[in-house]
C-alpha cells in the first residue's frame, strides 16, 4: 500500500498537481492538509474519476481542512475538535484491517514563541498537549499519523539550528513536546528510520526564498509516524521534492510510504 501526504496549500488552486502527483506515483490513499475549500466545494467528482472513491474531508472557507482520499474501502470517518475551535484541523479513518489513520494539520503558532502574549502560540501548545493526552492513553490499535505537523523536531530537520532555536517551529518547547508525543505515543518517525539524523531533511521551503534549492533554506514541517508494532511493515519512505518546482507550486511537499498491511 502506498500512502502520501501533503500540504497543498488550496486544492482547487492545486487540483491538477495532486491527480498528477496520484497518478503518477501510484498513490492509494492521499492525505492532504490546507485545502481552503468549504465541504460543498471539494472536487469530489474529479478524485472519484482516478479512482479514489473513498474520500472523507473537512474543510472552510481560505483556511485550514483536511482530507484523506482513498481508492482502499475504510469505515466511516471521525473527527476530534480539538481545542474546541471547530476549525477542520483532523480527520481519520479506519482501514478494514482495523488500522487508523489520523491526518492532521497542527497550528503553525504566530510569530512570538510566548503563549502569554501570543494566542496563537497558546493555541499550537493547547493543541499538542491534548493531542499527547490523547495518544498516551489510546496506543492499543496500530496507527498511522500524518500531516503537516508545524513543527522541525531535531537539529538537521531545518538548515540552521542555531538561527532557529527562537523561531516558531523549531523553539525548544514545541519540539520537547513533539518528542514526547512520540514517546508516549509509542510511534515511529518513519522519514528518520530511512534517513539518518545527521542528514540534513526538508520538506518546505518558504516562498520567500525564490533560489529554494540553492540556498537550501528548508524545515522538515511535515511528518509521517506509525505505531512501534507497525514500524517492521514500513518498506520505504521518501519526500517528493520534485513538486517544489512545478508551476506555483505548495511551499511543502509530499511524503510517501509504502507499508504492507
Amino acid at each position: 500500500m502506498r500512502i502520501a501526504t501533503w500540504n497543498i496549500n488550496s486544492v482547487r488552486l492545486r487540483l491538477h498537481q495532486v491527480i498528477k502527483f496520484i497518478e503518477e506515483q501510484g498513490i492509494d490513499i492521499m492525505c492532504l492538509q490546507e485545502t481552503k475549500t468549504p465541504d460543498e466545494y471539494f472536487p469530489t467528482e474529479d478524485f472519484k474519476k482516478i479512482g479514489m472513491i473513498h474520500q472523507y474531508f473537512r474543510g472552510e472557507k481560505s483556511y485550514n481542512g483536511v482530507a484523506i482520499l482513498s481508492k482502499i474501502e475504510f469505515n466511516n470517518g471521525q473527527y476530534i475538535d480539538w481545542c474546541m475551535k471547530n476549525d477542520t484541523r483532523h480527520v481519520s479513518v479506519k482501514l478494514k484491517d482495523g488500522t487508523e489513520i489520523h491526518n492532521f494539520y497542527i497550528p503553525a503558532g504566530g510569530d512570538e514563541p510566548d503563549i502569554v502574549i501570543n494566542p496563537k502560540f497558546e493555541h499550537k501548545m493547547s493543541f499538542l498537549n491534548e493531542i499527547k493526552n490523547y495518544f498516551s492513553t489510546n496506543t492499543k490499535n496500530q496507527k498511522i499519523l500524518v500531516g503537516d505537523l508545524n513543527i522541525a523536531p531535531l537539529e538537521n530537520d531545518v538548515w540552521s539550528h542555531k538561527q532557529l532555536l527562537n523561531v516558531v517551529s523549531h523553539t525548544p518547547l514545541e519540539t520537547e513536546t513533539l518528542l514526547e508525543i512520540i514517546n508516549t505515543g509509542e510511534w515511529a518517525d518513519v522519514m528518520r528510520e530511512f534517513v539518518p539524523t545527521n542528514q540534513k531533511l526538508y520538506s518546505w521551503w518558504s516562498y520567500r526564498n525564490r533560489n529554494w534549492e540553492i540556498s537550501n533554506r528548508g524545515r522538515r514541517l511535515d511528518h509521517v509516524w506509525v505505531s512501534k508494532k507497525l514500524l517492521s511493515s514500513v518498506r520505504s519512505g521518501i519526500i517528493y521534492k520534485e513538486t517544489r518546482s512545478w508551476e506555483r507550486p505548495s511551499d511543502h511537499v509530499p511524503i510517501i510510504i509504502d507499508i504492507d498491511i
